[in-house]
């Protein structure tokens, strides 16, 4: 009994381990950032920390049984664990307290550089998670000690106790990631592991006060173990680096072959480490363990993996084809996802589960008397998690920082040949001709293998992968098709993975004017041309509404337009870039000729940093803020759209200073829009929207609560040589022009009713509800703004609205015909309109049947859109009598909402009194009766 119930605790502590690295990682990433560096130093401090514990508790556990064995009492040693687990329990519960102090602390503390900034944060990381992981690694010492009677069911209880802890390992990865913190955030989740780990150590301090507990068996058994022990610890290091390099590698293949996102890195993890329980498991199936067991397992898992090499960059398609039986909704988000993970689990179970069979399996060889079986055992598995520690440092950074991720799968195989070798020469020494030939013939076939293909990596089919069904091609045919449509006949011109991301650069081979672009994780994040209007009004919008733009500050690097642009204006005199990858900033001299050679400017000056320690370190203020990150589905990035992020951003500014952020609705929904925009103003009182693109916005936040842009200043900046050159590149030549583009005027946000729900870093929720909506592919609606406060903020502050009255009624005509036709170029629902809008104010203008004419023939879908039947539906919403002649139904009545909803616009708004008066005609159904006065708050009120 004793030995169930401690098995099941240990399938608890273990899920509560895996909880705490994936809340620590999260609360790291503010102190330390969330670049490469710090997801390795928080990942190698975590397994450093149980290194050290399972030496010390090694040690201890045979210190308790040698002075037990001399005081001739029961060994404590389940009690002894008890206490590790309450200890780490009530530090759980402390934490979120600690972690303030030393947050508080590391701002304080002076740093002349940022590399010294960083080392400090490193060593307090130390001291905030260093404590309780050493007390993690007391579980397989302790226990195995505590658990086994003698050497015969020694290693039979020691892999059930490796097993099973890593059982629930593998359940704490899913659940922590997947569930518990976007629903419970970071604080909650520690605390309520802190509580999980406090009951397990009481229950372990009980059952060690058992009778049934009581050692019946001789502590100083003698078993059979060989001599060298230092050489078999370096095979379990071995195995231990390879396994956490080829972790990296495939965790980076699964980015590029699903998508970036926590629910990728959670799968991979989770079947590495069920992979690694079901090997240990496996070990107390056997009736007999012999030496050549170990010594296969390890050549087996070599030949595996050897013989997979070739295939893994055929993943994306792969994926692709799973991809097919599931389209895009929300309901078939979790089951693609499950079978994708099935078929992962199907593909690595066998050589994971080889290597997680290893350490049991050296374990029976080493074992040599019970009354050091603890001792044995934490030995073993610190030299395992050391060779795990530098598996995390130099494959998942160092390694990355000279070399691709075929390198490192190599060398990770190239160890696993190295550990087999010894192993059998340790154990057959005949043999050892015969294992040094196998293991030079490895290393000569992994010299001599071929480079990963780069555009099966860069192919990016996630984001297209049902376009057509893969199952008509092999992966090299299907890729190559796929190459084709996506990336419109360019090559690759660089390529490189860095410790970040897989970066490569995509351009016409003859003509890179032609298109150029900048691929992160199988994601375009920028191209030229194409993507310029978006990224160059990041640049100006801001600046044209700041005072004086002379520093600014800019987030992502991608094609360095946007900070070509900000570095081209007159008063500019410092841009300074955060860029997190290498990659980027290596591939940066690729895209001078078309950027405005943004990084050779002596303006600019790039920190290769993460944005959010970079900002937040930075000196003195600034004027103009802009965030361009990838999309907020890719893991680490929801960091920057947080609202602890947004008002450290502000704390930056300058008085008069504004900060814009990119974000997309393509690949989105409305509840992840609102979610982003409500987050935005819990930092910003002042917040505005423009448009780039249908599916591009702009969302502005002024540091002054009080702004109201000048429009005279603004039109004499746009008249400025240097502004109105910038502007003409991006095809906007006249400051009407640029106003079309403003969406939600400032203050229209903050009068509108959205979810309560907030993006914070101790409850980060936005990668979670982002990752959904970009399975699901569609593409998402801003709120609606036109109720109550909004409306009136709205019509206001328009400053298209405020423009246009301005002008002497000759001037207002020409002006409303250039708005018109700068939004129709971009926007067929505003393009609707204002086109609506002239037709209801000028029927028979001319210049509207032109444009008209030109519309209708672009397409059938444009002849659709712009017909006279549409037109005649949202006209006569301008008007105070609304729409007449519609039947007196609920439905008719909720037809004409939903067109005042859906075509509204703060520069050119409907008149609320034909909405309410159409509402009105169906007031005898009771359903429309009982929504009256709701009608009545939308839009103007009645002037």
């Amino acid at each position: 009994m004793v030995q169930t119930v401690a098995l099941v605790l240990t399938v608890l502590t273990g899920f509560t381990a895996l909880v705490y690295q994936v809340a620590w990682q999260n609360y790291l990433a503010v102190l330390l950032g969330s670049h490469a560096e710090a997801t390795a130093a928080v990942l190698g401090i975590f397994l450093g920390g149980l290194s050290l514990g399972y030496a010390l508790f090694g040690r201890v556990s045979g210190w308790l049984v040698s002075r037990s064995a001399e005081a001739g009492r029961r060994t404590p040693l389940l009690e002894a664990y008890g206490l590790v687990e309450v200890g780490i329990g009530v530090y759980a519960l402390a934490f979120p307290w600690v972690f303030s102090g030393v947050q508080v602390l590391s701002l304080g503390l002076p740093g002349s550089t940022e590399g010294a900034t960083f080392a400090v944060d490193v060593l307090l990381t130390v001291l905030l998670i260093g404590p309780p992981t050493l007390l993690m690694g007391g579980t397989i010492p302790l226990l195995t000690q505590g658990l086994s009677r003698s050497l015969d069911d020694a290693t039979r209880l020691h892999a059930f106790v490796y097993g099973f802890n890593t059982v629930g390992a593998f359940g704490g990865a899913l659940a922590a990631g997947l569930y518990l913190v976007p629903e419970l955030g970071l604080r909650d989740c520690v605390v309520a592991m802190g509580a999980v780990n406090i009951g397990a150590g009481l229950v372990f301090m009980l059952l060690g006060r058992l009778p049934s507990a009581a050692r019946t068996s001789d502590p100083r058994g003698q078993g059979t173990a060989p001599a060298h022990f230092h050489r078999y610890a370096l095979v379990a290091g071995l195995g231990g680096f390879s396994m956490m390099t080829l972790q990296t590698a495939l965790n980076r293949i699964g980015a590029l072959s699903l998508g970036a996102s926590h629910f990728t890195f959670a799968m991979v993890v989770a079947v590495f480490v069920l992979s690694i329980a079901l090997g240990s498991l496996a070990v107390t199936a056997l009736r007999e363990i012999r030496p050549s067991y170990l010594v296969a397992s390890q050549w087996l898992l070599v030949v595996i993996l050897l013989a997979a090499y070739t295939s893994v960059p055929d993943a994306p398609y792969w994926a692709s084809r799973v991809r097919l039986d599931y389209p895009g909704t929300a309901e078939n988000f979790y089951p693609f996802h499950l079978r994708i993970f099935c078929w992962s689990l199907l593909l690595l179970v066998l050589p994971v589960s080889l290597s997680g069979a290893s350490l049991p399996l050296i374990f029976h060889h080493l074992r040599r008397e019970v009354g050091e079986l603890g001792t044995t055992a934490g030995r073993l598995y610190a030299w395992n998690t050391l060779g795990s520690l530098l598996g995390a440092l130099l494959g998942g950074y160092l390694l990355l920082l000279w070399l691709d991720l075929h390198h490192t799968y190599r060398i990770a195989v190239g160890a696993l040949a190295i550990g087999a070798a010894l192993l059998t020469h340790l154990v057959h020494p005949r043999t050892a001709r015969w294992a040094y030939g196998s293991l030079a013939a490895v290393l000569a076939l992994l010299f001599l293998a071929p480079a990963w293909p780069a555009t099966k990596l860069t192919s990016g089919l996630f984001r297209g992968a049902a376009v057509r069904d893969s199952r008509e091609l092999g992966p090299d045919a299907f890729i190559e098709w796929g190459w084709a449509i996506s990336r419109g006949g360019m090559e690759i011109a660089f390529y490189d993975d860095d410790p970040s991301s897989s970066v490569a650069v995509i351009a016409h081979p003859d003509r890179p004017e032609r298109g150029i672009a900048v691929v992160s994780n199988g994601k375009s994040d920028g191209k030229l041309p194409g993507d310029e209007l978006t990224m160059g009004l990041l640049a100006l919008v801001p600046a044209i509404l700041s005072d004086s733009p002379q520093r600014a500050f800019v987030i992502g690097y991608g094609t360095g337009y946007t900070v070509g642009i900000l570095s081209q204006l007159a008063n500019a005199q410092e841009v300074v870039v955060a860029e997190i990858s290498s990659g980027v900033i290596e591939a940066a001299p690729l895209f001078e000729p078309y950027n405005f050679q943004a990084a050779g400017s002596a303006k600019t000056r790039i920190i290769r940093s993460d944005a959010y320690r970079a900002l937040l370190r930075s000196s003195g203020r600034y004027d103009v803020i802009v965030s361009e990150p990838t999309n907020p589905w890719v893991a680490g990035v929801e960091m920057l759209y947080s609202r602890e992020f947004l008002q450290a951003a502000r704390n930056r500014l300058t008085p008069s200073g504004v900060y814009v952020q990119w974000f997309h609705l393509y690949e989105m929904d409305d509840t992840t829009v609102a979610l982003v925009l409500n987050t935005y103003r819990q930092a910003f009182e002042r917040v505005s929207v423009w448009a780039s693109t249908p599916s591009d916005v702009i969302i502005v936040g002024w540091n002054d609560d009080e702004a109201i842009p000048d429009l005279v200043a603004m039109e004499q900046r746009f008249g400025q040589d240097d502004y109105s050159a910038l502007f003409a590149t991006l095809g906007i030549d006249s400051f009407p022009e640029l106003l079309a583009h403003e969406v939600i005027p400032a203050g229209a946000l903050a009068g509108t009713e959205l979810p309560p729900r907030v993006h914070t870093l101790l409850h980060p929720i936005l990668s979670h509800s982002a990752a959904q909506a970009f399975f699901a592919g569609e593409t998402a609606r801003l709120p609606t703004t036109n109720r109550g406060a909004g409306a009136r903020a709205g019509a206001e502050n328009s400053l298209v609205r405020r423009y246009l009255a301005a002008l002497p009624e000759g001037a207002r005509a020409t002006a409303l015909e250039t708005i018109t036709r700068e939004t129709c170029d971009h926007y067929i629902t505003p393009c609707l309109t204002w086109t609506a809008r002239w037709r209801h104010d000028e029927p028979d203008s001319p210049a509207l049947a032109r444009l008209l004419h030109e519309l209708r023939s672009k397409s059938a879908s444009h002849a659709k859109s712009f017909s006279e039947a549409n037109l005649q539906q949202i006209s006569p919403l301008f008007g105070p009598t609304g729409i007449t002649g519609i039947p007196l139904s609920f439905e008719a009545a909720t037809w004409v909402l939903d067109l005042f909803d859906r075509f509204y616009h703060h520069g050119a708004p409907f008149d609320s009194r034909g909405l309410f008066n159409a509402w009105r005609r169906c007031r005898m159904d009771p359903r429309c009766g009982s929504e009256l006065p709701r009608i009545r708050q939308i839009g103007l009120p009645a002037e």
